[in-house]
């Protein structure tokens, strides 16, 4: 009964059964009960109405077709067999045009992701008619395989819209995560392109449970200035469009630049300035740094030399060949002589081997070509120093490639360069002593000079890794403040540990309260059942409800950048994307495609399918 008293009457269910199949020539299509003879649907499949169509509409069935009988059943299911078959007929159309859109999808990304032209899509086309006319040649299909390759839409307009639905498609994906994360952390470079606009590039490094995903967050296009106070308009435009929550961020990894870091007017400094944004950490590209760092090295009169032989043998397309020809003559490994450029961070250690080993093919090219003679290379103090800048240069390299790659941990980043660091010590110490152990390219000079490895001046060259070192620990002091808190998280029960001092460190860095803090770590350490299951995935272990602190320093750890690789790396796929043949691509459709190139999101192929009115090819 309702509130008033009245008896509330229930709805009654009905059921279709089966036998009314035979019994009255009906059936269930598409939730409807329909008639097999005449194709008329009833509202209710009760069998007052199916008997009452039955009787009124087919009153001669029954004797042309006796109940029960044999001939009946086979009536039925011939009338069955035909409405099934004509409902296909207009589905299987639908069903082909979805599937050829699809694949007209799927096509698209791998044009976009081989950093292929629109246009390419026809080529591809064409190539796949004629490879499926050779294959399916033998099947007795072949006439439907053809004609679903060629329903597949692949002109240059379809495969640009399909390239601009997919990257909406992946911005949407990620946006969700962005909402789902704990924290993020950004990281963000800028570069020109071939048309020479700037173009910002920002990737975002988000955590949700202790795991990590790193994305392309945007590219944003700067026609004009480039200053901070530029690019913080731009970004902050782009942030309150988007609706990014910036009350997650955690640190802005930069190139270094004075308009990313500049201390009043930079882009860091901007954003600290906004009241939107929470008090965040910044750091300087580990891998910048330490580029910066090999700079140190006082060998200017190395590489100057070096520089100009190269280039007086690849300056002129004559002298190049020849060149190669006699390293051919010789059985050289290599045929080539490459150059040097301070822009790329591998050059000088790859030049300068290079350089070396072939370094009697070069003095015997230059000779008997009679180029301007260069004295340094018969000069064996220059030789020596050759011989060092080389080595230290390929450590150096060594680093760079280390340091270099996708989701790598500031934790582990900070442990390289540390290590790095102790192996200078190492060489500085070893080289005063003549041990040449770690000195390969100095030792093969020594002996080609037919001198000991005392006979060299071993201080200068210590000199010089210990300058390189006190660059290294003059640049990196903003990680050193970072490598207590680095420690704790990866021996969370150290019993040296001073609880205060690091309560303290952890409670400044992520703006936390000292005493909470120093609380946790305390319990931590005294939980038994946690000291048993130490391990990689100790911290995702952590309840928030009983460790909110530790698990807030443990997921910010989680989600910093400690390079821009990411930035460097795009920009690289940007160039050949945007390249001279396709400088007139438009931003919008330099972002998508830069995004489908690189991001680890699949898109949602089944909802973009049902998004759009299906059609096959009409070529």
């Amino acid at each position: 009964m309702n509130e008033g008293g009245k008896e509330i009457k229930k709805s009654k269910t009905y059921h279709f059964h089966q036998e009314w199949e035979e019994d009255f020539l009906f059936t269930m299509s598409h939730s409807k009960c329909v008639c097999l003879i005449c194709r008329s649907s009833i509202a209710l499949p009760k069998k007052g109405n199916v008997e009452r169509h039955f009787r009124m509409v087919h009153r001669t069935f029954d004797t042309d077709f006796p109940p029960s009988s044999e001939l009946r059943k086979r009536k039925v299911r011939e009338l069955k067999s035909q409405l099934l078959g004509q409902q296909s007929l207009f589905t299987r159309p639908t069903s082909k045009a979805k599937a050829a859109t699809e694949a007209s999808f799927r096509v698209s990304r791998t044009i976009v992701r081989h950093k292929k032209c629109f246009q390419d899509g026809v080529m591809v086309k064409e190539a796949f008619i004629e490879a499926s006319d050779a294959l399916f040649k033998e099947f007795k299909n072949k006439t439907e395989i053809m004609s679903a390759v060629k329903a597949v839409q692949l002109t240059r307009n379809t495969v640009t819209r399909r390239c601009e639905m997919m990257g909406d498609n992946l911005v949407q994906q990620l946006a969700k995560d962005i909402d789902c994360c704990e924290c993020f952390s950004l990281q963000m470079d800028e570069s020109t392109d071939i048309t020479d606009k700037a173009q910002l590039c920002i990737f975002i490094r988000m955590v949700h449970d202790m795991t990590a995903k790193e994305e392309l967050l945007t590219v944003l296009h700067m026609n004009a200035h480039t200053r901070g106070e530029d690019i913080f308009q731009i970004f902050k435009t782009f942030i309150d469009k988007t609706k990014i929550p910036v009350c997650k961020l955690v640190s802005i990894t930069t190139d270094g630049a004075p308009a990313m870091v500049g201390c009043r007017n930079g882009f860091v400094a901007k954003c600290r300035e906004d009241e939107a944004f929470p008090d965040f950490l910044s750091y300087h590209c580990i891998i910048h740094q330490q580029a910066l760092c090999a700079k140190m090295l006082n060998m200017k009169e190395i590489m100057d030399v070096a520089t100009k032989v190269a280039c007086s043998i690849r300056a002129k397309s004559l002298q190049r060949r020849l060149f190669r020809l006699q390293l051919e003559e010789a059985d050289s490994d290599h045929t080539e002589l490459l150059l040097h450029t301070d822009v790329r961070w591998l050059s000088r250690g790859k030049f300068l081997q290079r350089f070396r080993d072939l370094l009697p093919e070069i003095k015997q090219f230059l000779q008997e070509k009679k180029h301007a003679e260069y004295e340094q290379l018969n000069d064996d103090r220059w030789l020596l120093d050759l011989a060092f800048l080389t080595d230290v240069s390929n450590m150096l390299n060594e680093l760079n490639v280390e340091l270099q790659g996708k989701e790598k941990l500031v934790i582990n980043m900070i442990s390289t360069v540390n290590a790095f660091k102790g192996k200078l010590k190492l060489l500085s110490s070893k080289i005063q002593r003549h041990d040449l152990g770690n000195f390969s390219n100095l030792a093969s000079e020594l002996n080609n000079q037919e001198k000991d490895s005392t006979e060299f001046d071993s201080a200068c060259y210590a000199k010089q890794i210990d300058t390189v070192l006190s660059d290294f620990d003059r640049r990196f002091q903003d990680f050193a403040l970072l490598e207590p808190v680095a420690t704790f998280m990866c021996f969370p029960f150290r019993e040296d540990a001073e609880i205060d001092v690091l309560a303290s460190k952890i409670s400044t860095m992520f703006q936390l309260s000292s005493a909470e803090v120093e609380d946790e770590i305390l319990t931590l350490q005294a939980d038994i059942n946690l000291k048993a299951r130490a391990n990689e995935q100790f911290w995702s272990l952590l309840t928030e409800e009983k460790y909110p602190n530790m698990r807030k320093c443990a997921t910010s750890l989680t989600a910093m950048f400690g390079s821009t690789y990411l930035c460097e790396s795009a920009f690289s796929h940007m160039k050949i994307i945007k390249s001279k043949y396709r400088s007139t691509l438009t931003d919008d459709h330099l972002e998508a495609c830069l995004r489908l190139t690189i991001s680890s999101y699949c898109p949602d192929y089944a909802s973009l399918v049902d998004s759009i009115q299906c059609k096959s090819s009409s070529e």
